[in-house]
């Protein structure tokens, strides 16, 4: 047969140091993951990763070839039962995190983390359980890296917001994502391995180097 019958191991799949180049960055959508800003899409992608979103409610696997997961805002709590229900990703995600591999959760990301929602099972990455409740929390914030995380170095100052009816308990892990500046301080959120989950939606327009810091640990991890 000729050569064109018997395609060359790089000709079938990227090889580890391709993946390495361009790392694959999925990105939640669909009706439950609604809110995200573009930017983060096109700051991944000029740093080097091949972003392709999937839609948890439908997708019973991730990506081929994911190397780090962004879930951004939304109402996952309108559509729990039918996340609970996919279990096969909700499988794919915690083994993603278990992995080391770079995870970034705001709001409804870290609720699809947390080990339940109002009492039905979610992906289990944070030993935290959330709920619907009858307070909204909003508001601007000013906040700091508390430690090294896949997104930002400790110290690393944001600004974001917080827009959700949910509470999650224990509302921070061990390592907190973020301190909280203000009248008020206080931490919050979750830093384990390559996870960072926080209530808190950031710009990431405005600290380009967390898009280019999270493509480095996708190529590395």
């Amino acid at each position: 047969a000729s050569p064109a019958h018997h395609p060359t191991r790089s000709a079938e799949r990227p090889t580890r140091a391709d993946e390495q180049r361009t790392p694959v960055v999925a990105v939640a959508g669909g009706s439950a993951f609604t809110f995200s800003y573009a930017e983060h899409g096109e700051l991944l992608a000029a740093a080097g990763a091949e972003v392709v979103t999937f839609d948890p409610l439908r997708d019973e696997e991730l990506p081929e070839g994911t190397r780090g997961l962004v879930i951004g805002g939304g109402f996952p709590e309108v559509y729990a039962a039918e996340l609970s229900a996919n279990k096969p990703l909700r499988k794919a995600v915690a083994a993603l995190a278990d992995s080391g591999a770079p995870l970034a959760a705001e709001c409804a990301g870290l609720l699809y983390l947390c080990r339940e929602l109002d009492g039905l099972p979610m992906c289990g990455v944070l030993d935290a359980g959330a709920r619907m409740t009858e307070r909204l929390t909003l508001g601007y914030r000013d906040a700091v890296a508390v430690g090294d995380s896949v997104l930002a170095a400790a110290g690393t100052r944001m600004r974001g917001h917080e827009f959700h009816r949910t509470a999650v308990e224990p509302g921070s892990g061990a390592e907190p994502a973020w301190g909280v500046r203000g009248p008020r301080p206080r931490v919050e959120g979750f830093v384990q391995r390559g996870v960072h989950a926080s209530y808190l939606h950031t710009h990431w327009a405005s600290e380009p180097g967390v898009a280019r810091r999270f493509v480095e640990r996708c190529r590395t991890s």
